[in-house]
């Protein structure tokens, strides 16, 4: 495989294709850019800031939730039937909602227990796209891998993007579903069987690990030659040490999607309920459960109503500040992909325990504690340790701080994307000379 210095090396020489070494005009689309957690937002956010501080225009297009961007980027909303909004989720449209056949099939598949945003999006921003060709000199997709990719493919030059395969979410999930249930969320992961038909057809794609780029090429066919790997960057505006506040005694932070059994949220919340019996903790939640849902019943059935807070949609600068005024942080994750928490954990210089698994052992390194996924003894026997030990947490906090300094910014990341898109321009142009 070839890696982003190789690629840049070949993609940057003059007349690489246009427009050569000059700004380019780029286009990133996303089906859903939740800002504050799911990760397709937080990217888009950072790298289009770091991409308009080179030089680039960059234009957004994505479907709700839409993302929040910096002064400077421009934002294209592709609006869907927004059926899956946090305060009406699966909901029914009106009738006066409906605009054309795209609709009419992003509701069809919600109905028969499908999940439709991946295509339907890619739809509509095809559409948007065909009455743009000379808006944009590259497109890049930030995991959608939609059929509408296929069409946009034939007008601009794709720069495909993959954390993760989300047949990995899809093994996982049906591991913990059973009966009726598990029936279900195979009709919901439907849409994994699109993905892996058009992610090899996308050339280059980025993805964020080792771990990653392993899973893509298992899951979904993809040639290693075809992947760039580009790890991501963490926002030092918000995630660094803050000396001059005191952290909190007894205090674990987690940034983690509540009900997402990938998540591995169970096993810190049976761990800290051990952990309780023995210590004064309190683990702070950055996530939003479903009200009844298996994460209350669990923190209710662990007797945890005053050791744990969930806290959802706040600012920035507000999770920087509790991340670094938290004792001990932990990434309980059954896989990831990568792991942006795991790096704002660590340029926060808050200790981090994390899992063993995916990309987790080669984002932290020695850096951090690791632990077995789903061994709730374990994680509460490491995060009693850390409790006792204020010298271990220093130097724990310390090894992630500069590991995250050395090997993840954001300026990084986008100066290695450029490289992939003048790559994918390059070989757009050969394409057609050739013809």
């Amino acid at each position: 495989m070839a890696s982003p210095d190789d690629a840049g090396e070949q993609a940057g020489r003059p007349g690489a294709g246009a427009p050569g070494d000059g700004p380019l005009r780029v286009a990133l689309l996303s089906y859903r850019s939740k800002p504050t957690c799911g990760g397709q937002g937080v990217y888009l956010r950072h790298l289009s800031r770091e991409l308009v501080a080179l030089g680039h225009h960059v234009e957004v297009l994505s479907g709700q939730p839409y993302p929040e961007l910096d002064e400077g980027v421009a934002l294209t909303k592709v609006p869907s039937l927004d059926l899956y909004r946090d305060e009406d989720p699966f909901r029914t449209p009106g009738l006066r909602e409906y605009r054309d056949w795209i609709d009419l099939l992003e509701v069809g598949t919600m109905w028969t227990a499908g999940f439709p945003e991946p295509l339907t999006f890619s739809l509509r921003a095809l559409r948007e796209l065909r009455s743009r060709q000379g808006d944009f000199d590259v497109v890049q997709d930030n995991q959608t891998l939609g059929y509408g990719l296929l069409g946009i493919q034939k007008l601009f030059p794709v720069v495909g993007t993959i954390h993760h395969p989300i047949s990995v979410d899809r093994r996982i999930e049906l591991k913990a579903a059973s009966g009726l249930k598990r029936l279900s969320m195979r009709r919901w992961y439907g849409f994994v069987r699109m993905q892996s038909m058009v992610a090899p057809r996308l050339n280059p794609i980025l993805t964020v690990s080792e771990s990653s780029l392993a899973d893509i090429h298992r899951d979904f066919n993809v040639p290693q030659r075809n992947m760039r790997l580009i790890p991501l960057g963490v926002d030092t505006r918000y995630f660094h040490p803050r000396p001059h506040l005191a952290r909190r005694k007894g205090s674990i932070v987690a940034v983690a999607s509540a009900d997402s059994p990938m998540k591995g949220v169970a096993t810190l919340l049976r761990a800290v309920a051990k952990l309780a019996t023995e210590r004064d903790v309190h683990l702070t939640v950055v996530s939003r459960p479903t009200p009844g849902g298996p994460t209350e019943k669990l923190v209710q059935e662990l007797a945890l109503g005053d050791r744990v807070t969930f806290v959802h949609g706040i600012s920035d600068e507000a999770l920087g500040e509790l991340i670094a005024t938290s004792e001990m942080s932990v990434v309980p994750s059954l896989y990831e992909g990568f792991s942006l928490p795991a790096v704002e954990h660590m340029a926060s210089a808050t200790p981090l325990v994390a899992s063993r698994t995916g990309a987790l052992p080669e984002v932290v390194g020695d850096a951090a504690v690791q632990v077995t996924p789903g061994d709730a003894e374990e994680l509460a026997g490491v995060l009693r340790r850390l409790h006792d030990s204020p010298e271990e947490r220093e130097r724990v906090g310390r090894a992630g701080y500069d590991r995250a300094m050395e090997r993840y910014t954001w300026r990084v990341v986008a100066m290695r994307t450029v490289e992939a898109y003048r790559e994918a321009i390059q070989a757009r142009g050969k394409a057609k000379g050739e013809r």
